[in-house]
């Protein structure tokens, strides 16, 4: 099997932002591309210019949803045309190719979720090694010392000249707690972990990413001296992706739920892994494709001033999340009463349930037996259309003022 070459001529549009049935991706071989997008999140360029050697439109071919991105090119290109089913025969030939996929994926995840973290938890600060002894702090008021022996242990390891070294070393004393974490082998793929057992916690450096095969892992995060917990992750989910190959602290700590069995990918197993199980390697993208076309969804939404909008762009987003076929009169049952939307979207359910009675102002819309329902999901695909051209004619607007 051989890869599709295509030619673009420059001012030509690759992929455009919304298409739906998005099944391929490409590589560039020769020219220059632009990347841009509707809405502009925080923390993210307005466009990027990509050349020779890199890669775009993988998150919506893996994951098989909309396009979040148009692409124009800025000169005329040669492509590889790759479909979502030859993927495992391109890292076979390429691993590289799917490291620097993975490698891009997780910075983008990171930048995307720092973002949300400080939208949405206001006083959440940055991560650092230091905060170690910190959370040790917590843990250890809480009496749970198994946790609070790991973060001071990963506190010493990191911090070793900090000034909390004497305090760390004197509470695993007072736990009768070793000064070091037992080492993980990281060249071994597959790893089992005992009911309440620190996976890692927030601000350690890590380098792996998880994608849990049994059992259950708590996701939590301190905020304002408080433990939130952020997700509970069942058999098939992926965790810790934002961390793999950059070291960079752990944004959150996961800790066993239920005594549970994983796969740790890192750099030194990546390779192996591809050799001896390319379909792990294709999973593993089309998790972290729906991780950062969630991701995005979820920034892009925190972008919407108007509080009926957020609520009809998450309802999108939850229906092509579920893969529904889209177009007219096409009924969807969202299976979640308005009181749970208003959730999602950071409202109160009691205090801003008058949201609802605005909401439900949209004929297309409406509530049976407690869910919402919607009576034709091509209305709501064209009123989220025209909420985001708005924004995006506002955005002009201003910029051209500004200047």
């Amino acid at each position: 099997m051989s890869f599709q070459m295509l030619n673009y001529k420059a001012s030509s549009y690759v992929i455009i932002e919304g298409k739906r049935d998005a099944n391929t991706f490409y590589i560039i071989r020769q020219g220059k591309l632009k990347t841009q997008k509707s809405t502009q999140v925080v923390g993210e360029e307005a466009s990027t210019v990509l050349g020779p050697g890199d890669f775009f439109g993988v998150e919506s071919a893996m994951s098989n949803h909309s396009r979040i991105e148009t692409v124009v090119a800025l000169t005329d290109c040669s492509l590889i045309q790759v479909n979502h089913d030859e993927f495992g025969l391109l890292i076979q030939k390429n691993a590289p190719v799917a490291m620097k996929i993975i490698r891009s994926f997780s910075m983008k995840l990171r930048q995307f979720d720092n973002t949300i973290t400080r939208l949405s938890f206001k006083n959440a600060t940055e991560e650092d090694p230091r905060h170690l002894f910190d959370l040790g702090e917590y843990w250890f008021n809480q009496q749970r010392l198994n946790h609070a022996a790991y973060a001071y242990q990963k506190y010493l390891q990191w911090c070793p000249d900090g000034d909390k070294v004497s305090m760390a070393k004197v509470r695993l004393q007072t736990m009768n707690s070793p000064m070091k974490a037992d080492a993980v082998n990281e060249a071994t793929i597959n790893r089992t972990y005992n009911v309440d057992s620190m996976i890692f916690c927030e601000n350690e450096p890590g380098r792996e990413l998880y994608i849990l095969q049994s059992g259950k892992v708590r996701i939590t995060k301190m905020v304002d001296g408080q433990e939130v917990l952020l997700a509970v992750l069942q058999t098939g989910d992926i965790f810790g992706e934002m961390a793999l190959l950059d070291n960079k602290p752990r944004s959150a700590s996961a800790i066993v739920a239920e005594s549970a069995s994983m796969l740790a990918i890192n750099k030194a197993n990546f390779a192996e892994m591809v050799k001896a199980q390319p379909q792990l390697a294709t999973r593993l993208i089309t998790l972290l494709s729906e991780r950062l076309w969630m991701a995005y969804r979820q920034l892009a939404n925190l972008m919407i001033p108007d509080p009926i909008g957020r609520m009809l762009d998450t309802l999108l987003t939850l229906a092509e999340k579920n893969h529904v076929k889209f177009g007219p009169k096409v009924i969807y049952n969202f299976e979640i009463a308005g009181k749970d939307l208003l959730k999602m979207v950071g409202f109160d359910p009691v205090k801003d349930e008058r949201l609802l009675i605005e909401l439900f102002k949209f004929r297309w819309l409406k509530q049976d037996g407690g869910k919402i329902i919607c009576m034709d999901l091509q209305e709501l695909e064209k009123q989220v259309a025209f909420i985001r051209k708005k924004i995006a004619m506002e955005k002009k607007r201003e910029k051209a003022a500004a200047n």
